[in-house]
C-alpha cells in the first residue's frame, strides 16, 4: 500500500475525530473538515459515510439528523458546481458549508418554535465553518500531495539531472580541449621562410643550371657571386614582384641564361605567394572552427546551470499552485519551479482537464500567479487552450516593461528589391531583439546578404549564444563563404523588459538613436561591416531605458542624404520634432522628413526601426 492510500484512511479517520469537535453545543468541525475534504481526491462515499459514522458516535441524534442533511447538501451544491462549471473554488465550497449550516440551523429553530437567539447561534457557527474550510482546503491538499524527490545539488546550489549535466559538463571539456589544440596551431605568415628561399633556389637551377656547362664553376665555388645575386633577386621579387634593373644587369653579367632565371624565378614565386596564401587560409579557417567549438562548450556549460530547481524548497508554493488549478479543473503533475540566471521564476508541468472542457491557458496564469505570489505569464511556445488530453506547460515571470515595435522603409529608385533586412525577435528571460542590416551596394544581391546575415543571427540567438558570440559566429559563417565583397553591417539592440536596461551592438552600422521625451541622445560607430576580417570590432554600449522611451535603428541610407554637414545632429533635431507616441508613425514620419531633404527621390535603401518600451 502506498503513501497515497495511507493519507487516505487517515483522512477517514479525521472525519470521524472530527464528530468529536464541540463548541457550545454546536459542532462547526464536522462540516468544515467534510467541506475541505470532500474537494480533494478522495473517495467522496467514503467520507460521507466515515463522517455520519463519527456523528453516530459521539454527536446527540437530533444534532446528527442536522449535520447529516448540512453534509448532504453541501455534497450536492460542490458536484452541482463542478458539473455546471468544470471545478470548484474553495470560497464556493465554503459558502456552500456556511449557507447549509445556517439554513438548517434556521429551519429547525423556527420549527420548534425555540428561542430567537439561537439563530444568532447558527450565524456565528456558519461563519466559522466558513473559515475552517478556508484553513483546512490547503492544509488537506498539501498534506495528501506526494512530496517531490530530492534532486542531487551540484556545488554552486543548482540542481539538474545528473546524467543530463555530467554529459554536457564532458562535452564541453571535450570541445574545450579540441578548441585549443586548433587555436596552439602555427600562427599566420606574411615572408617567405630562408628554408622556402633554399628550396625556390633549388628548384631555379635545377631546371636551367644544370644543363649549363659553367654550373660546377658558379655554385660549387663558396667565393661565387651567384649566392648574393640570387639572394638580391628573391628579395626584389617578393618586395616588387620582379627583378630590379640593377640586380637583371649585375646577374647577366655572369650568366647568359639571366632572362631564364629572372622568369623562371618570378614563376615560382607566384606559385609560393599562392601556396602561401592558401596556407594562411587553412589557419584562418581553423582559427574560426575553434571559435565556433568554444562557443559551442560555452552553450553547454550554459544549459548544464542555467535553470536552477527549486521546487523541493518550495513545496509550498508549488502545493498552493496545485491546488488552485484543481478549483479550476485541471489536473497537474510533473510540476517544477526552476529559478533562472537572473533569478527569475520559471514554472513548467504536465495538466489536464479533468472534465474534458476547453480552459484558457491565460485563466490558468493567474492561478499559478496566486499560487507563486508573483505575476506569471504562460511561455513563447505554450498553447492557448487546454483540454482533456495532457500537455505540456509552462509559465515565466512576468516583465516590468512591454514594448511595441514600428518599420518603415524605401526600395532605391529604379530598384524592386531593398538590400536592407530586419527583425523583431522576442527570446527566453524576458528580451527583446532589434536587428537591422545593411547589405553592401542594392538589389537582389545586397537583400541575399542582409538576409544571410539576420537569419545567422536569430538562429544563433535562438539556440541560447549571446550576443556577442552570435555576431562572431554569423562573421566566420560570411568569411568561410568567402565571396569578394560579402559585406553588411550589423544593428543589434537587446531590450531585458524585466530591468530596462538596452545592449547595442555596432559592426559598421550607422548611427542610434534614443528618445526621452525631447531630448535626444545619439551613439555612433566607427567599425568596418561584418565579413571582411576573421577579427571583427564589435562596439557595445549600454544605456538605462525608462517608461515611454524609443530607441530609432537607421541604415546608412537614410543618413547619408540629409545633406548635411553633421547628419547626425540634423536626425536629432527631426527626433526631437516628431510628437507621436506610435513607433510606426514615428518611423513613417522620419521618412517623410528625409524625402524633403532628397527633393522626393530615393537614392538608396532606407530602412528605420522604432520601439518604445513602457512599463505595465
Amino acid at each position: 500500500m502506498n503513501k497515497t492510500k495511507w493519507k487516505e484512511i487517515a483522512l477517514y479517520g479525521l472525519a470521524v475525530v472530527a464528530s468529536k469537535g464541540q463548541f457550545m453545543g454546536c459542532y462547526p468541525l464536522i462540516p468544515g473538515f467534510f467541506a475541505a475534504a470532500f474537494m480533494e481526491e478522495v473517495n467522496r462515499t467514503l467520507l460521507l459515510v466515515f463522517s455520519i459514522f463519527g456523528m453516530a458516535l459521539f454527536v446527540p441524534v437530533q444534532a446528527m439528523a442536522k449535520y447529516t442533511m448540512v453534509l448532504l447538501v453541501t455534497g450536492a451544491v460542490i458536484k452541482l458546481v463542478e458539473w455546471a462549471y468544470k471545478g470548484c473554488r474553495i470560497y464556493i465550497g465554503a459558502t456552500a458549508a456556511g449557507v447549509s449550516v445556517l439554513l438548517l440551523t434556521m429551519a429547525g429553530e423556527l420549527l420548534l418554535v425555540r428561542n430567537r437567539t439561537r439563530i444568532w447561534m447558527g450565524l456565528l457557527e456558519s461563519v466559522l465553518v466558513c473559515a475552517m474550510v478556508f484553513v483546512f482546503a490547503p492544509i488537506l491538499h498539501q498534506s495528501l500531495e506526494e512530496r517531490l524527490p530530492m534532486p542531487r545539488r551540484k556545488k554552486d546550489g543548482s540542481t539538474t539531472a545528473p546524467e543530463h549535466g555530467e554529459k554536457l559538463q564532458t562535452y564541453a571539456k571535450s570541445f574545450n580541449g579540441l578548441s585549443q589544440i586548433f587555436s596552439q596551431m602555427e600562427s599566420f605568415k606574411n615572408n617567405f621562410e630562408p628554408e622556402e628561399m633554399g628550396k625556390m633556389q633549388q628548384e631555379i637551377t635545377g631546371k636551367i643550371c644544370v644543363s649549363c656547362d659553367q654550373c660546377a664553376i658558379c655554385w660549387q665555388e663558396e667565393a661565387s657571386p651567384m649566392y648574393e645575386l640570387f639572394f638580391r633577386l628573391f628579395h626584389s621579387i617578393e618586395k616588387r614582384g620582379t627583378a630590379e634593373e640593377e640586380v637583371h644587369r649585375e646577374l647577366s653579367d655572369y650568366c647568359p641564361y639571366s632572362d631564364s632565371i629572372v622568369e623562371e624565378a618570378v614563376g615560382v614565386f607566384e606559385k609560393a605567394r599562392l601556396n602561401l596564401a592558401w596556407y594562411n587560409r587553412l589557419l584562418e579557417n581553423r582559427g574560426i572552427i575553434a571559435e565556433q567549438l568554444d562557443a559551442m562548450a560555452y552553450i553547454m556549460e550554459d544549459c548544464a546551470r542555467e535553470y536552477k530547481d527549486i521546487s523541493q524548497l518550495e513545496s509550498r508554493l508549488l502545493a498552493s499552485v496545485k491546488y488552485r488549478l484543481k478549483e479550476r479543473g485541471i489536473v497537474a503533475r510533473e510540476i517544477h519551479l526552476y529559478q533562472r540566471q537572473n533569478d527569475k521564476l520559471s514554472l513548467q508541468l504536465k495538466a489536464a482537464a479533468k472534465w474534458g472542457n476547453c480552459v484558457p491557458v491565460k485563466e490558468l496564469a493567474k492561478a499559478v500567479s496566486q499560487g507563486l505570489k508573483r505575476d506569471m505569464v504562460p511561455g513563447k511556445y505554450t498553447r492557448t487552450l487546454l483540454g482533456r488530453d495532457e500537455a505540456y506547460l509552462t509559465f515565466e515571470e512576468d516583465t516590468l516593461f512591454h514594448t511595441l515595435q514600428g518599420v518603415a522603409r524605401l526600395t532605391k529608385d529604379h530598384s524592386q528589391v531593398s538590400g536592407d533586412s530586419f527583425s523583431f525577435l522576442e527570446l527566453e528571460g524576458g528580451e527583446c531583439v532589434m536587428a537591422l542590416s545593411d547589405g553592401m551596394g542594392s538589389g537582389i544581391n545586397a537583400c541575399k546578404e542582409s538576409e544571410m546575415v539576420i537569419e545567422l543571427i536569430e538562429k544563433f540567438l535562438e539556440s541560447g549564444f549571446q550576443k556577442e558570440t552570435a555576431i562572431r559566429m554569423m562573421n566566420s559563417a560570411m568569411v568561410i563563404q568567402g565571396e569578394d565583397g560579402m559585406f553588411s553591417t550589423v544593428d543589434l539592440a537587446s531590450m531585458d523588459l524585466y530591468t530596462g536596461m538596452c545592449d547595442f551592438y555596432k559592426i559598421g552600422a550607422a548611427a542610434t538613436f534614443i528618445k526621452h521625451g525631447e531630448e535626444v541622445e545619439c551613439i555612433s560607430s566607427a567599425s568596418l561591416p561584418a565579413g571582411i576580417f576573421h577579427q571583427i570590432e564589435i562596439e557595445r554600449s549600454s544605456y538605462q531605458l525608462k517608461d515611454g522611451d524609443f530607441v530609432v535603428l537607421l541604415t546608412d541610407g537614410v543618413l547619408d542624404y540629409l545633406r548635411m554637414p553633421m547628419p547626425e545632429e540634423t536626425m536629432r533635431e527631426i527626433l526631437e520634432t516628431i510628437e507621436t507616441n506610435n513607433p510606426g508613425q514615428m518611423a513613417k514620419q522620419i521618412l517623410e522628413r528625409i524625402l524633403l531633404f532628397t527633393a522626393g527621390k530615393v537614392p538608396d535603401d532606407m530602412t528605420v526601426l522604432v520601439a518604445g518600451i513602457w512599463e505595465k
